[in-house]
């Protein structure tokens, strides 16, 4: 019965399912090994960078970022299974297109939020970002643009852990990956206001 089924879709339909059913296996794997506490997020920003060392919600980069390979899987995810409930609902395959795309950006959305609320909440409940902060080193973890013009990631020891946050730089100087930096500022329990450390001396 399953191979009339398969044998009666069209390529189109084929390929939808065969990539929907490969994000929501993937969606799986990495929910388990989020909430077990390792991070299988994998981020794009020019460089790639690959985190398996989070043992906590802090470190988990639900997407607070948008260009992450977990955020391409939620939208593939909300956007395949809707395309497939929605075929016989919606004739016109324009329209269809049009709000499964929606529906996956929606669950993109609604993910980034569910995991940036998860990591303010432990991130509230253990460290006081805005006093204890200021000062703390650590190394650039996704670029950050010059001069305030966007967000990149840094990864500093704070209370005696290491955590994520958000960060925003000053320097007219683009902070790449794995640069070492220092905290400036706390801007928000999220967000870091930080300056690249110097490793030479004179």
């Amino acid at each position: 019965m399953i191979a009339t089924w398969w044998a009666g879709l069209s390529l189109i339909m084929k390929i939808l399912w065969v990539v929907t059913l490969s994000a929501s296996f993937i969606f799986v794997i990495q929910s388990i090994l989020t909430f077990v506490g390792a991070d299988a997020d994998s981020d794009f920003d020019m460089d790639v960078d690959t985190s398996m060392d989070g043992s906590d919600l802090s470190n988990i980069d639900g997407g607070s970022n948008l260009y992450t390979f977990r955020n391409f899987v939620n939208f593939i995810l909300g956007f395949g299974w809707s395309a497939i409930l929605l075929q016989d609902s919606i004739p016109y395959p324009a329209l269809l297109i049009l709000i499964s795309a929606l529906i996956g950006v929606a669950l993109v959305a609604a993910v980034m939020y569910l995991f940036k609320w998860l990591s303010s909440m432990q991130q509230s409940g253990n460290i006081h970002v805005q006093t204890q902060a200021a000062g703390c080193e650590g190394k650039v973890y996704l670029t950050i643009p010059p001069a305030r013009s966007g967000a990149g990631k840094v990864q500093i020891t704070i209370a005696g852990s290491v955590r994520e946050y958000d960060a925003l730089t000053e320097s007219g100087d683009t902070l790449h990956t794995g640069t070492p930096i220092r905290v400036v500022d706390a801007l928000d329990a999220n967000t870091l206001l930080v300056e690249e450390v110097n490793t030479y001396t004179i």
